[in-house]
């Protein structure tokens, strides 16, 4: 038992062709490099049945619960075991985890003086999100996340724009106006530590999309998203129909590994998106960083993320009678980008220094639990 306090991450299933995957190994990494002089760090595995995803979805619906409930039996091993101190940080990756609960339940009846740090990526708040089409507001999902979010001292979001989304929809109930938080600025938001705009773990991608910089360019336009309803892929397709001269990609037409996606992604030249439900995106600052020009509606985590040049008004893609209304708008904007695409390009390397700098990179969870 060591005698320095713990980190306990309660990592996300690893799943090879998802960002998850990359998250099993980075995280502790990092964590032991800029707190490993303080803090020992340890991962908490549960039991990995299937990598099979649900379709459209990010993960399997049925296997993430055996993954989280026997991760949970791993930690109750170890608390059990007296190597759980009681002044140790307890760090889930995906805060929509039910677990929780039992950790605040066991803090609070034993007197521990644990940390809970859990990072948001999605919930039923989000209407397009699957819980939120699937599920919508019904009164258990909605009062499980304001359980789950009561739970963690510390609840992370990588934009602005997920922040302003959670606090209406779900602390709200959709009533902005009455919401005290939006009545302050950012910095008074924040100073209690219960919400935190903090970007994602991410800063292995410029690393490991480096290999990938120098592969030639075609002229070619990539959908980088889950096939899911709102990616509204049946855009990118009608796209591809009236603009034959030049190739689209629909990533999850084809069974990837990883480096085959990457490499669709580096022989690019434009990665499109039309969602309607983004509280970050990976796939298109993946794209950017291997010299993909990205084109993205003015709405969402988008908005605050990239600069004008990148971005067509919303209206464009609001749905599928707008897109018909504003298709040769859009279609000329992708001309635009293929045909100047040199010029366009020598924008990128600001961008992606910016988009690293405060969106993937995990700095306010370190400062959190280095403090």
């Amino acid at each position: 038992m060591s005698s320095k306090p713990g980190i306990w991450i309660m990592a996300l299933e690893p799943i090879e062709t998802r960002y998850t995957g990359e998250w099993y190994e980075h995280i502790p990494t990092l964590l032991r490099n800029k707190l490993g002089d303080r803090f020992e760090v340890l991962q908490v595995d549960g039991v990995q049945k299937n990598t099979e995803l649900t379709p459209g979805a990010f993960l399997n619906f049925s296997d993430t619960n055996y993954w989280k409930s026997s991760q949970l039996l791993k930690f109750l091993q170890y608390v059990n075991q007296g190597i759980v101190d009681t002044n140790d940080h307890i760090v889930y990756t995906d805060a929509w985890n039910p677990t929780v609960i039992q950790l605040k339940y066991m803090r609070d009846l034993l007197g521990h003086n644990w940390t809970l740090h859990g990072l948001w990526h999605a919930g039923s708040y989000d209407p397009q999100d699957f819980l939120g089409r699937l599920v919508g507001n019904q009164p258990w999902v909605r009062h499980a996340e304001k359980s789950m979010f009561d739970c963690f001292d510390h609840n992370y979001f990588a934009t602005e724009f997920h922040v302003e989304l959670f606090v209406k929809q779900l602390l709200n109930n959709g009533l902005i106006e009455e919401n005290p938080w939006f009545h302050e600025d950012w910095q008074e938001r924040y100073e209690s530590g219960k919400i935190v705009r903090s970007g994602w773990p991410m800063e292995y991608l410029p690393d490991r999309l480096s290999p990938y910089k120098g592969i030639a360019k075609k002229n070619q336009i990539v959908f980088p998203h889950r096939i899911a309803p709102e990616k509204q892929v049946e855009i990118f397709r009608d796209l591809a129909a009236h603009m034959p001269e030049y190739e689209f990609v629909v990533c999850q037409d084809r069974k990837l590994t990883k480096q085959e996606y990457h490499t669709i992604l580096a022989e690019s030249k434009i990665v499109f998106s039309c969602s309607l439900q983004e509280t970050l995106g990976i796939g298109v600052p993946e794209a950017a960083l291997v010299g993909a020009l990205p084109l993205v509606p003015h709405r969402l985590s988008y908005k605050e993320m990239y600069p004008n040049w990148c971005k067509y008004p919303s209206e464009w893609t609001a749905d599928w009678d707008s897109y018909q209304f504003n298709r040769d708008k859009l279609c000329s904007k992708l001309k635009y980008f293929i045909e100047n695409y040199s010029g366009l390009a020598a924008n990128l390397n600001m961008l992606n220094e910016s988009l690293m700098k405060d969106y993937f990179s995990c700095d306010a969870l370190i400062n959190k639990i280095g403090r």
